[in-house]
């Protein structure tokens, strides 16, 4: 979360909805924070906070995206961060932040997305638009995708049994990487290890088997059906998407953009699911969403 400093007059807050991905990125991540300067610029603090199941939160089996916007709008409330904050969500984030567009956009001070992952199975997502990005993946994951939104009660199943190859991010398979993707890895090098070990630390089924089940399950809500929560642009959504993500392909978020004219969308040329790890990105990404203004 990012908040004001106390000498503003109003108090708001950003609420990080991190990844979840067993590599080089993860929950309190340590490795893209925001620039001091930027931070003593705008006046904020930051806050982030670790989704259930993750480090040493609490598992919740019945999570949705519905209660992991509660626990958000629980955070800001007992951290007296304001009748208002701002909301940013990274990939499997996004179900958080898409969440928190439904559930309480009146709390919400402005919103972004970066590299969300897209439930193919939303209702308003055409059949073109969602077997071409289904069939991007590697059959694997297909199969892991699958299983995760038919039959959730299998997904432990799927990803220890040793018959066939289980999920490629359960299974820390690099090979579903971009080449920028790559990059970012081998730069990391060996200081990520210490980072996967602490936010798997309660195990891979209430981590990455848990976002899949609510990443790709039914989903109370349509993100494409919601609404401008910001008709007098007193705030604004942003999706920001590199255009070489072999995880989240950048053909379904271009169509989420293009049905939901008030998402200011940012795709970035060169870059995969780790986008924010180019140079200033994360000044860029936190920049935009505090500053920008009105048409």
């Amino acid at each position: 979360m990012v908040t004001k400093r106390s000498h503003e007059k109003s108090c708001s807050a950003r609420a990080l909805a991190n990844s979840v991905l067993p590599t080089p990125v993860g929950p309190r991540n340590k490795n893209d924070p925001v620039g001091v300067d930027l931070v003593e610029e705008l006046g904020v603090y930051m806050v982030s906070f670790d989704r259930p199941g993750y480090c040493e939160s609490d598992p919740d089996p019945n999570r949705t995206p519905k209660s992991l916007v509660l626990d958000i709008e629980e955070l800001a409330d007992q951290l007296s961060l304001g009748s208002r904050f701002y909301v940013i969500g990274y990939s499997m984030g996004g179900q958080a932040t898409w969440g928190c567009l439904k559930y309480i956009p009146h709390r919400l001070a402005g919103v972004t997305l970066v590299s969300p992952v897209v439930n193919y199975w939303w209702n308003n997502l055409p059949l073109n638009v969602s077997s071409e990005g289904f069939y991007m993946q590697p059959r694997r994951d297909q199969w892991w995708v699958r299983v995760a939104h038919y039959a959730p009660w299998l997904v432990y199943w799927w990803n220890t049994q040793k018959l066939f190859p289980g999920s490629s991010v359960a299974n820390r398979d690099h090979g579903i990487f971009s080449k920028p993707d790559k990059d970012v890895i081998m730069k990391l090098g060996s200081s990520r290890k210490p980072h996967v070990a602490e936010i798997r630390q309660q195990g891979i089924h209430e981590t990455v088997n848990r976002d899949a089940i609510v990443g790709f399950g039914s989903w109370e809500f349509d993100p494409l059906e919601l609404e401008n929560p910001f008709l007098k642009k007193e705030g604004y959504v942003h999706l920001w998407q590199g255009d070489e993500d072999m995880l989240v392909p950048v053909t379904m978020q271009r169509y989420i953009a293009s049905k939901l004219p008030w998402v200011q969308y940012h795709e970035v040329p060169g870059s995969g699911h780790f986008l924010h790890y180019g140079q200033g990105m994360v000044d860029d990404i936190v920049k935009t969403l505090l500053t920008t203004d009105a048409d």
